[in-house]
């Protein structure tokens, strides 16, 4: 286990990302937010070694996805999928076109936008995405340029 201190340093360095993974997978602010405060429990609550801070980074994106498919397959879940508008209106965007790109991300399928996150937005290979997600580099692979193909169709339109 963590000290306070430590886990409270852990939680705002990782707590974006954790809620940026979730909200990719699940496109509901609300649900993104429990899945973060889950994913954050559990690393209060783990008494694991982490070898480095990869590692740890790692682990909590596998925790994230596997918290975010089990709320999916929950029973009573809500199929509203949330106001991607209102969060996007949360967020403040670099460039001119980031938010019309976020808008397309949140557009794709969940196995797309899952893929593009991890890859583009946390920086991880083909290979560590697809040890992340437990499918095999290929898939990841086509997942990304089938997802990259969709999202050019999408903003060429626009």
């Amino acid at each position: 286990m963590f000290t306070e201190d430590r886990f409270t340093q852990l939680a705002r360095v990782h707590m974006d990302m954790i809620f940026r993974v979730a909200f990719s997978h699940l496109r509901s602010r609300e649900d993104a937010d429990d899945v973060t405060q889950n994913v954050l429990l559990a690393l209060y609550r783990t008494d694991k070694t982490f070898q480095s801070e990869a590692h740890l980074k790692a682990w909590l994106i596998r925790v994230t996805v596997n918290e975010c498919r089990k709320l999916l397959r929950s029973p009573w879940r809500r199929r509203s999928g949330g106001s991607i508008e209102d969060y996007a209106g949360t967020l403040t965007f670099q460039e001119p076109g980031d938010r019309e790109l976020f808008a397309a991300i949140m557009a794709l399928e969940n196995k797309y936008r899952t893929v593009i996150v991890l890859y583009y937005y946390e920086g991880y290979s083909i290979a560590e995405t697809a040890k992340l997600l437990d499918l095999p580099a290929a898939t990841v692979g086509t997942r990304l340029a089938r997802a990259r193909e969709k999202l050019k169709h999408y903003l060429t339109e626009a």
